[in-house]
């Protein structure tokens, strides 16, 4: 029975990887696939472990509670003109001044919030900045590279990340100390290369028709109140995860419940009729609820996977085969994760390795650190290993190989310069 889940697992990952060819939403497949799965694990044991399922069951649902409410705090802040102030900082005639400030802006943004939303965000800001399209999908190229790399050392960034923040693999203090240098080289490599090759200036900026502001529900003083509610309350949640202990989506509702009472009271001060699409119980209704159903479905597949042994099995040996060199295992998964989703990769892994007291696979440890790091950026190298590069991809465009030929080496070399940044790190401070 445990090769048949095997199997199955295999088949099913496959056709989420082909997602684009078969033309079947990865989320019907990834629900089929952990309802198969557990149904198949069920059918061969004697009696079944009602208090394992519901404790996987628990782990899933702190993910999918913590994305949903960061979803619908972030969506409400851009609904509401919260983010016009990305399109102020970036605006410029030089082409070297906007790639720095696209870099940076992207690479904070995304740390605060999260990769896919950020690079929605820059995106739609690119566009109304740079006329040229072939100049605007350089740019739109090292957002991809930008927006992974800030994910990847922030606790809230990355859904990768999250996922080991939330089952305690790392903390906030250890993701943000031992990552940031080398998530900051590994974008810094592929930009300083970009701004040789870039010359000259942008095209002069149209600006936009008077009356724009009138589409917000919002006066300026009231959005920017919107904005910081949302920014600063996502900022925050480690801070209560540490403070009270509860788990990470409590401080998410926390400070959903807090916009949403504010935004309630704006609505009521300006007299605003109740069926405004700004509204959070009508933002609630525009909540990509295809990407959590796809959580719910994956993580309990490999739940499934990890309940049969079969994983912790193949973690020794992998261990056996690499001698344990954690660079080579994350590097492969790095690598890997541009191929095929790195959900179910981290995921994976999480359940071949058990968190120890002590040494690389402690909290914070070497192999936990770097698996947070690898499978964040390695998604860079190839434009469908990231959710960043998916978005980019189908809004400007972009078509694989033209990604591949100009970014996905710089991607791979800014990866190993960031693993080399860890390694020196390692060695001369921790």
């Amino acid at each position: 029975m445990t090769l048949a889940i095997v199997i199955v697992f295999l088949l099913g990952y496959l056709f989420i990887t082909l997602e684009g060819n078969l033309k079947v939403n990865k989320t019907a497949i990834a629900l089929l696939l952990s309802v198969v799965l557990w149904t198949m694990y069920t059918c061969g044991m004697d009696t079944f472990d009602h208090e394992r399922f519901i404790e996987h069951i628990g782990d899933t649902s702190e993910i999918i509670f913590f994305l949903l409410g960061a979803m619908t705090i972030v969506e409400v802040v851009d609904s509401n003109g919260g983010f016009n102030f990305v399109r102020q900082k970036l605006a410029t005639r030089s082409k070297h001044a906007l790639l720095w400030r696209v870099v940076f802006i992207s690479f904070l943004l995304s740390a605060i919030l999260d990769n896919l939303t950020t690079t929605i965000v820059m995106v739609m800001v690119l566009r109304k900045l740079v006329v040229s399209k072939r100049t605007r999908m350089l740019y739109c190229g090292i957002l991809v590279l930008a927006a992974n790399a800030g994910g990847a050392f922030s606790p809230i960034g990355d859904i990768t990340t999250i996922m080991l923040w939330i089952k305690g693999n790392v903390s906030t203090s250890g993701v943000i100390s031992e990552l940031l240098i080398p998530s900051l080289i590994t974008v810094l490599i592929p930009a300083i290369v970009l701004h040789w090759q870039m010359k000259g200036k942008l095209r002069p900026i149209v600006d936009e028709p008077e009356g724009t502001e009138d589409k917000y529900d919002f006066s300026l003083t009231q959005r920017n109140v919107v904005f910081y509610v949302g920014v600063i309350g996502l900022v925050s949640v480690p801070v209560f995860k540490t403070l009270t202990g509860l788990p990470p989506f409590m401080g998410v509702i926390l400070v959903l419940s807090i916009l949403w009472i504010i935004t309630e009271f704006f609505y009521s001060a300006r007299k605003i009729e109740n069926n405004r699409a700004n509204r959070v119980s009508r933002v609630l209704h525009s909540i990509d609820m295809s990407t959590i159903l796809f959580f719910l479905g994956i993580l309990m597949a490999v739940a499934a996977l990890e309940d049969t042994g079969v994983l912790m099995g193949f973690g020794k040996v992998l261990d056996d085969i690499t001698g344990g060199n954690h660079y080579l295992v994350n590097g492969v998964i790095g690598v890997a994760s541009s191929i095929v989703d790195n959900v179910p990769l981290v995921a994976s892994c999480m359940g071949m390795y058990e968190i120890q007291p002590t040494g690389d696979f402690a909290q914070d440890g070497i192999f936990w650190q770097l698996l947070a790091f690898c499978a964040g950026t390695g998604g860079s190298i190839l434009i469908i290993g990231s959710a960043a590069g998916v978005i980019v991809m189908g809004l400007e465009k972009i078509s694989f190989g033209w990604y591949m030929r100009h970014f996905s080496l710089l991607a791979f070399l800014g990866m190993l310069s960031g693993m080399g940044a860890y390694y020196l790190q390692r060695l001369l401070f921790f």
